[in-house]
């Protein structure tokens, strides 16, 4: 079975099938073969299916099954001591617990025997009794004490073996172990006192090492092996292996010249062998190593120990204080102890030996005092100190109160709990627990617990400021400890890459850790790489990530670099080469049977290289089975006997090159097929159909044999989509992701190689799913809810039928959505919270124990509906002798049925018969009842009709009087027509006047006393008069009365109406008197002012040249004027427009005489006139008077010598492309009310105006009219309605261009909701519009409200 994998915070990910929404899920069986069994008396199975529980909100979909065949061997041993394994809780975010296993787990420690005080023989002759200890684990989540072993008592012969473990902060738990949901690996001894006595019932998971590492004791400088082997009879893969010092440090990342590690494995006996050789021991490498086995589910671990002996002649004193200083202030690790200066071989200057003995002190002294002692004789690591002194044998005084103390010291994880415990002599006394000498009251944090004569306390959550001296009294006596809370590691998320370089290249080594700013050390052959200004190695950091750069490599750089953090270490290899290497015979590829010798050769230049041989990367080393030779040039490999572990790519590289030889080494083996691993009965597989099938069959042969998956006839291939048969190294694997019925039947499998030929046959049966059931009826229909019935399906997949799961969706939807997350037993339903109006459509889905069927049939649409609210606002609106009118407002709530009409009803008071006032529904909200008897008293009631029904009627309050009650009218002037109302002639006149009275007044119209004149209509109503006049002319000007009576009452109002046109021409224009380069001229007022004030005149000249008329002056207002600036020489002519509020005259009146404009004192015979020409002759002379004129001139010129010449002027062009002076703007506008957008545009010639809605060109709409004035554009739309707005735009085209400019229209209020269904508007759109209107309304009330 695949390991599962790991979550980010160290837990085990359950394999979980993902659920889909329509289809069922996909479930995968998994079979693996069994694992490799230990001789035991009796072997116990037990199989655990894992089925994860359904969401409470998801509908039961089948779930993955997993069969997982875990096999417990009992391990026989003599059982000396229970070491308690501590089990923190672990919080993943799961409260599920794993599949219950019966499992133990064994450890497996030594106990050393006494060395004699003279004995000093070699490590391999020194041999240790080992006892088995069978630690069992605890299913509960309680806490066991963890608390620190005492240390084994020191060797009589005076030379103290020195056990300089290193210990950093990274307590973390192995990597083999991380992955285990059931148990937290802890190095802490000790056993609760109720765990004592107990039995162990079960066996241990599994015991993998038939062969484990014995403890031995060398001397400084000496070599020793530990050797650990595992029997591989039923493994299909090798075992995985690790080398431990301490808790933490993985040895495999230090192999080098002191430690290497190898590994065998004889195809015989079926035995793999482990081994760690240490060369020339240094006194650092003492302490406790641990060895860890995996395979697969199975894990084997066994601790041993390593004494190292220094030399009396070299032995050397080491200051204690000095020896406990810490590594780094302020670091990470600060606190633990250095041991760089041991490591690095530094010469170390010899102190003087301090003139007090701590050690007595700190051994006579009580805990609460360590600190004093620390600081008072210069110890900062009062840590480091305190566990050297809990490893001093220390005589213990005997206490009358405590029958078992506290332990001298605790550890915790930050985050975790400990628990404190002590056992009293006697249960009366009295007991209180310190803290730093502070007495702990019992918080949530502080737990107080009492079991017998012991005392508990549990301290949850540990912090850093836990990390202190704890004590408890009982009476006078008092016991104390100290609590060390250690922090979590710093974690390596991006491993250190392999570089492989040559001389004067840049290295750039890369790491990520998993904290920022994290503390790391850069190591370089397990020598911390020095980092000064001077140093060729640079470090860089980076957030999490790190560098080490070395600019310039040379040869010295090659070798292992790594990084070291709290929570391990990465390493890699850095190979900078030489000069080329010279192959002459390289080596040659085989192929051997099983059994046979294998030789490999090789010859290379220089001879005297050394070299190495690997095979698929792994250092080969020479035993009884391999050979490994050299003589000058030629390199030899032999192997006696092959075996399946031989093939593979062997390489030989030279020292201190990058350059390697290789070959393939290929091993024949005949194939077989292992069914027996599939562990079923009669080789048959069960599984239901629609889930995923995925079996797994281990084979062997060599070479890799070619597998051919058959069912009948028929070959499967591993390209198919749903039906695939897969081969990997090990075993073939054939998929169905999708099972159907049609999959049941006998698979063969063949097998094939150079070797031989092997087959073998599984049976697989697929279990259906019921068929879908037949589409649902629905029976009923409400507002929001429906009632539905539905028959069994006709199969029912072998198995009852469990419940129904019913879905709905809108009919122009596809989305399905479930309605029940309970299984319906029954086989009906009634769905609710539907919307109103919309069509759906309900499916069923039928469930057995299998699972789930596919859907029925939808069943026909239905639309939910339901009656309007009443209707509001019902009033009285008027009453006469024999009617009543009635006006109201829609109901609030109208619904998706929309409304059809209302029902009028009246009862008259007395009698409780309702009668409708209505034969047909009218759409209208105000309706008069006629017919009714005068001074009756009636009720009204009014009911809103639709399809679904009549609403709630709407009653009025109180009783209704039918009697008209007489109103003196009243007119109410609107405020334009208060003050002179003025249009122009030929506009249209509509002048609406509004009035009350009771009952309908009498209207008459007068103008100054006279009865208008036919062609002014005039229409009255009950309200109002109207004044109508299609085309205005100036005799319509005047004074108009109205007059309203009601019987005797009366009432008038005035209006004077002014019709204004255009004035005429100006009288009498002549020119007055001309000097120099200026002409006065003087006129007379218009006959005809238009019947509007005259506001101003315009004055124009033009040359009697070319006629051109220019204008000089505008809205000039009196009736004469001075026109300067003439030009020397010309001949003008004068014209005057007259102007009033209307606009200029028609015509103008110009100027009988000209005025010619001469140089002063160039003609001294017109002395008559001085310098003032002017000539008798109309502005547009004939041609005898105009050639006797120039004759004249001409002479005159000549006789004064001078020749006037004409100059010439090229003509301007004025032509331009279209350009937009006046853009459009954005405009909100009201329903129903006509709404006009404008901008101005310049061009020359003048350009085609296109106007647009939504990008499409408006032609011939009559809801629009386009108009073009003087570049004014202007677009009127009649009465726009909500629909009407959007973005329109105007454009101008002419020759030369085009140019266009836009604006966003937006119509508010307007409709109500009956006339959008009438215009047939859809009922989203109608909802949207509703909304929309009401939040504008709520606005605009909020910004008068502010106001």
């Amino acid at each position: 079975m695949p390991e599962p994998t790991k979550k980010d915070d160290g837990q085990p990910e359950e394999n979980v099938a993902p659920v889909s929404g329509d289809a069922p899920s996909e479930n995968s069986i998994e079979i693996t073969p069994k694992e490799a069994k230990v001789a035991t008396k009796d072997t116990e199975v037990i199989v655990t299916v894992t089925e994860p529980e359904a969401a409470a909100a998801e509908a039961p979909q089948p779930q993955p099954i997993i069969i997982v065949v875990t096999e417990i061997e009992p391990v026989e041993g003599e059982v000396t001591d229970t070491r308690p394994i501590v089990t923190e809780p672990v919080e993943n975010g799961h409260n599920e617990p794993e599949p219950t296993r019966a499992e133990k787990l064994v450890e497996v420690t030594e106990v050393k025997e006494e060395e004699p005080s003279t004995s000093k023989v070699p490590a391999p002759s020194l041999k240790k009794s080992a006892k088995t200890i069978v630690t069992p684990l605890k299913d509960k989540d309680d806490d066991v004490t963890a608390s620190t072993p005492s240390p084994p008592p020191p060797a009589e012969n005076g030379s103290t073996p020195k056990k300089l473990s290193i210990d950093l902060p990274n307590d973390s738990d192995p990597e083999s172990t991380r992955g285990r949901k059931d148990s937290v690996w802890s190095l802490g001894d000790g056993q609760a006192p109720e765990d004592i006595d107990k039995q162990i019932d079960s066996p241990p998971l599994s015991t993998l090492l038939i062969e484990k590492p014995q403890g031995g004791s060398i001397t400084v400088g000496g070599d020793i092996s530990f050797v650990a082997k595992v029997e591989a009879k039923d493994l299909l893969r090798k075992p995985t292996i690790k080398w431990f010092k301490g808790k933490w440090m993985d040895l495999a990342s230090k192999t080098g010249k002191h430690l290497q590690l190898k590994e065998s494995f004889d195809r015989f006996s079926k035995i793999h062998t482990f081994e760690m050789h240490i060369i020339k021991a240094k006194e650092n490498y003492a302490g406790n190593y641990r060895c860890e086995v995996t395979y697969k589910d199975k894990f084997d671990s066994c601790s041993f120990d390593l004494e190292v002996k220094e030399i009396p002649e070299g032995s050397q004193s080491i200051d204690i204080r000095s020896a406990f200083k810490r590594s780094s202030e302020g670091q990470d690790d600060a606190g633990e102890l250095d041991f760089s200066g041991l490591l690095k071989h530094r010469e170390h200057k010899p102190e003087e030996t301090p003139d007090v003995d701590v050690w007595d002190i700190l051994k006579n002294a009580r805990p609460d005092e360590y600190e004093k002692i620390a600081f008072t004789y210069g110890i900062t690591d009062l840590r480091g100190l305190l566990k050297r002194l809990k490893k001093t044998k220390k005589e213990e005084k005997k206490s009358e109160a405590f029958a078992k103390r506290l332990d001298p010291a605790y550890q915790a994880d930050k985050g975790g709990k400990i628990r404190l415990i002590v056992d009293l002599a006697d249960p009366t006394v009295e007991l209180k627990w310190y803290k730093n000498g502070q007495e702990i009251r019992p918080t949530p944090k502080y737990i107080f617990e009492h079991k017998g004569t012991q005392r508990i306390m549990v301290i949850n959550n540990c912090q850093m400021s836990d990390d202190a001296a704890y004590s408890v009294t009982a009476g006078e006596e008092k016991c104390t400890t100290e609590l060390f809370v250690k922090e979590l590691p710093v974690n390596i998320l991006k491993e250190l890459e392999p570089v492989k370089t040559t001389v004067n290249e840049r290295i750039e080594l890369e790491c990520e850790v998993s904290e920022e700013g994290a503390k790391v050390k850069w190591m370089k052959n397990g020598v911390e790489v020095p980092t000064g200004v001077r140093s060729r190695y640079r470090v860089k950091s980076e957030g999490t990530k790190h560098w080490l750069i070395i600019d310039d490599a040379s040869k010295d750089d090659t070798g292992t670099y790594s990084l070291m953090a709290t929570g391990g270490t990465s390493q890699a290899h850095v190979q900078v080469d030489l000069k080329p290497l010279k192959i002459l015979m390289d080596l040659q590829s085989a192929t051997v049977l099983l059994g046979q010798p294998l030789k490999l050769n090789c010859e290379i230049y220089p001879g005297n290289v050394p070299g190495r041989w690997y095979k698929n990367g792994q250092l080969v080393q020479p035993n009884d089975r391999i050979n490994i030779l050299h003589k000058t040039k030629n390199h030899n490999l032999d192997i006696e006997s092959c075996t399946i572990h031989d093939a593979g790519d062997y390489t030989f590289v030279p020292e201190g090159y990058t350059q390697s030889l290789s070959a393939k080494v290929h091993i024949i083996d005949p194939p077989r097929v292992h069914l027996e691993a599939l562990n079923v009965q009669d080789n048959t597989v069960t599984i239901v159909a629609g889930n995923k099938l995925r079996l797994e069959i281990p084979i062997s042969g060599e070479p890799a044999p070619r597998v051919v998956w058959m069912k009948g006839e028929r070959v499967i291939l591993d390209t198919g989509s749903r039906v695939r048969a897969e081969t990997f190294t090990d075993h073939t694997c054939l998929t169905i992701d999708v099972t159907e019925r049609e999959d049941t039947g006998n698979y063969k499998i063949v097998l094939q190689n150079e070797a031989g030929e092997d087959t073998a046959c599984v049976k697989v049966k697929v279990v259906d799913i019921p068929d879908p059931p037949e589409a649902p009826l629905v029976t009923d229909v409400g507002g929001d809810w429906c009632t539905m019935t539905w028959e069994p399906p006709r199969y029912d997949g072998g198995s009852p039928i469990l419940g129904y799961f019913i879905e709905r969706k809108k009919k122009q939807s596809s989305r399905w959505m479930r309605l029940n997350f309970d299984l319906c037993k029954e086989t009906t339903f009634e769905p609710k919270k539907m919307i109103e109006g919309v069509p759906y459509e309900v499916r069923i889905f039928a469930v057995n124990a299998i699972g789930v069927s596919k859907p029925s049939e939808p069943s026909k649409s239905f639309i939910p509906l339901a009656v309007t609210s009443e209707p509001t606002m019902l009033v009285v609106d008027d009453v006469t002798d024999n009617t009543v009118t009635m006006k109201w407002r829609p109901p609030d709530t109208i619904g998706a049925a929309g409304l059809d009409g209302y029902q009028i009803e009246y009862c008259i008071e007395g009698t409780d018969e309702w009668i409708p006032a209505n034969k047909e529904l009218t759409e209208k909200t105000r309706y008069t009842i006629t017919g009714l008897p005068v001074e009756a008293k009636i009720l009204v009631r009014v009911k809103a009709i639709n399809a679904a029904g009549a609403s709630a009627p709407r009653n009025t309050q109180h009783s209704i009087l039918v009697k008209e009650v007489i109103e003196p009218p009243k007119i109410r002037i609107p405020r334009h027509l208060k003050q002179t109302y003025i249009r122009k002639v030929g506009e249209v006149v509509n002048l609406v006047v509004p009035f009350v009275g009771k009952p309908r007044p009498k209207v008459n119209w007068l103008k100054e006393g006279q009865p208008v004149e036919q062609s002014i209509s005039i229409r009255n109503s009950d309200c109002d008069s109207i004044m109508f006049i299609r085309k205005a002319e100036r005799k319509h000007s005047g004074k108009y009365e109205l007059s309203v009576q009601v019987e005797n009452h009366i009432d008038t109002a005035m209006l004077d109406i002014q019709i204004v046109d255009l004035p005429g021409p100006p009288q009498a224009v002549k020119i007055e008197e001309v000097w120099g380069n200026n002409v006065a001229l003087d006129w007379s007022p218009p006959k005809d002012s238009g019947n509007a004030p005259i506001t101003g005149y315009t004055i124009q000249k033009a040359d009697k040249k070319t006629m051109e008329w220019y204008t000089c002056v505008e809205h000039y207002h009196r009736t004469c004027i001075t026109i300067s600036d003439l030009v020397v020489g010309n001949e003008y002519f004068f014209r005057i427009y007259s102007e009033n509020m209307v606009g200029l005259s028609e015509s103008a009146t110009a100027t009988k005489d000209s005025a010619l404009i001469v140089k002063e004192g160039k003609f001294p015979h017109d002395t008559a006139l001085g310098l003032y020409h002017a000539k008798s002759h109309s502005p547009f002379p004939s041609h005898s008077s105009s050639s006797s004129s120039s004759s004249s001139r001409s002479s005159s010129h000549s006789q004064s010598g001078l020749q006037l010449k004409n100059p010439q002027y090229n003509d301007r062009d004025f032509t331009e492309p279209p350009t937009f002076t006046q853009p459009l703007i954005n405009t909100f506008a009201i329903a129903g009310y006509n709404a006009t957008l404008n901008c101005s545009v310049r061009a020359n010639p003048r350009p085609k105006v296109i106007w647009m809605k939504n990008k499409i060109p408006i032609i011939d709409d009559p809801r629009y009219r386009m108009f073009s004035n003087q570049g004014v554009c202007t677009l009127e739309i009649r009465k726009p309605s909500p629909f009407d707005g959007g973005v329109y735009i105007c454009k101008a085209v002419n020759d030369l261009g085009e140019a266009q400019v836009d604006c966003k229209l937006e119509v508010k209020g307007g409709f109500t909701f009956f006339e959008l269904m009438k215009r047939g508007v859809p009922l989203h759109l109608i909802d949207k519009y509703m909304n929309e209107s009401k939040t504008s309304e709520k606005s605009e009330s909020e910004k008068k409200g502010s106001n």
